[in-house]
């Protein structure tokens, strides 16, 4: 088939690739444009943009399809179908329909649970112990078009967002390869209405860690706030990020050091098994144990 692929992050890259070495013609690739970081201010390409340059594809980075050229474009590319993969960009209407096929959408989530921005995170932190991928017809709406293919997974205890992307990343690839493979055997299915709820982008101000909640709910966020932004509680002045961590039954006032990492919630305790302290890299906590000491408690 001929596809334009819509991607920006490393969530996208697995199914670009597996489009490419399944022999589709990738025509045109679209990712968010390159942005300024650090303190020189130096251009990035997103992961998308630099595979596509490795590949020598043909790509287009618009900061949005507000513009009719950038829709005159597209469609010059006479897609037989477009793939999106966490493009990051809202896409109108008439460009949806300028495939033969239409735009098929990888979302990282069992539709219609967790629409939107974060699914992955979402899911870890409200406890869900299933998860997966859709492939789903896009529409004008936020992840509401009808569904031709899911493919689910079970959430492994202590994984965090960063082991489940990876792992849903390869699930979806694997899936968008199936579909196109024969796409007259998936037709599509509406969404049900039931369940349908929505993965808002998280925001730092979710990030602290409050030790008076249960053990399973600051389990949860650390678990699916891992790596970005990171749940964290202050050692004194400085920041620590706790990147990863496990129940543990211990129990203390809120907030209290148990013991190595072991800290003491509302109910039970954790233990954080990977942390960063500010301005340092992360660590195990058996490494930052052997330069460092926790106080008696942590704010």
């Amino acid at each position: 088939m001929r596809i334009v692929f819509m991607g920006t992050p490393e969530f996208s890259v697995p199914a670009l690739e597996a489009l490419a070495f399944h022999k589709h013609d990738i025509i045109a690739v679209y990712s968010k444009p390159p942005r300024k970081r650090g303190r020189g201010q130096k251009v990035h390409l997103s992961p998308v943009h630099q595979l596509a340059e490795k590949y020598e594809w043909p790509t287009f980075t618009p900061i949005n399809f507000k513009n009719l050229i950038d829709i005159e474009v597209f469609e010059s590319h006479k897609a037989d179908v477009a793939v999106v993969a966490a493009y990051g960009l809202l896409l109108p209407q008439v460009l949806l329909s300028l495939p033969i096929f239409g735009c098929l959408n990888i979302h990282a989530s069992l539709l219609p649970r967790w629409r939107g921005a974060a699914p992955i995170n979402r899911a870890i932190m409200a406890g869900d112990s299933r998860t997966g991928v859709c492939i789903m017809d896009m529409d004008e709406g936020l992840d509401t078009g009808p569904v031709r293919y899911c493919s689910a997974l079970d959430i492994r205890i202590n994984e965090t967002s960063a082991q489940l992307h990876d792992r849903l990343a390869v699930l979806g690839a694997e899936a968008i390869v199936k579909v196109l493979a024969d796409l007259s055997s998936y037709p599509i299915v509406k969404q049900d209405t039931i369940g349908a709820c929505y993965a808002k982008k998280i925001d730092k101000l979710e990030s602290r860690i409050d030790w008076s909640k249960p053990n399973s709910e600051v389990d949860r966020q650390i678990r699916g706030l891992s790596p970005f932004p990171g749940a964290w509680c202050m050692v004194g002045e400085r920041r620590l990020k706790a990147l990863s961590s496990s129940l543990g039954n211990g129990f203390g006032y809120p907030g209290e050091v148990l013991g190595g990492t072991e800290i003491a919630c509302g109910t039970g305790s954790v233990t954080l098994l990977e942390v960063q302290l500010s301005g340092k890299t992360s660590q195990s906590s058996a490494e930052f144990l052997l330069g460092n000491s926790l106080p008696n408690r942590l704010d």
